[in-house]
């Protein structure tokens, strides 16, 4: 059995917003991620992933995102064995100024470019992937609105 986890690559004019998260964390505490968590059980539900990380961006940082866009899937085990398939989005910042709202789960929160990131020493290997691949996908498609022509 798998948990769930979705992810948020959260672009503002050319920035990615990344947070520190918390000491406290079992998994990853004290490095920096993107923003996100774990689906909850629901039953039969619709557009379940994307509800997920808008309620985590919330409760995480304040800040409402909108257009996600899926960018990739991983799985992962985490620190205490869990076994784990994570869901990227890549979305826009749509309002509120991003907080370090929940001190259980972030310490910090950081605005860093593409090229920060993927020269930062101390960022994991996979983060630096998944920001590559938003980044590629924010520059076909800026404005994340897509038109249907018919």
């Amino acid at each position: 059995m798998f948990i769930v986890n979705v992810e948020g690559a959260i672009n503002k004019d050319g920035q990615w917003l990344l947070i520190k998260r918390s000491e406290k964390e079992e998994h990853a505490g004290g490095l920096l991620s993107l923003i996100g968590g774990k689906v909850e059980k629901e039953g039969a539900s619709i557009d379940i992933l994307e509800r997920t990380l808008h309620r985590e961006i919330g409760e995480e940082v304040g800040i409402e995102v909108a257009n996600l866009r899926y960018v990739t899937s991983s799985s992962f085990v985490t620190d205490s064995g869990l076994d784990v398939v994570n869901v990227v989005f890549v979305c826009n910042h749509k309002s509120g100024e991003a907080i370090a709202k929940c001190p259980d789960e972030v310490d910090e929160v950081v605005w860093m470019s593409t090229q920060e990131i993927v020269g930062h020493t101390a960022i994991p290997a996979y983060l630096k992937d998944y920001i590559k691949l938003a980044d590629k996908l924010v520059r076909k498609n800026p404005s994340g609105v897509f038109e249907i022509f018919g």
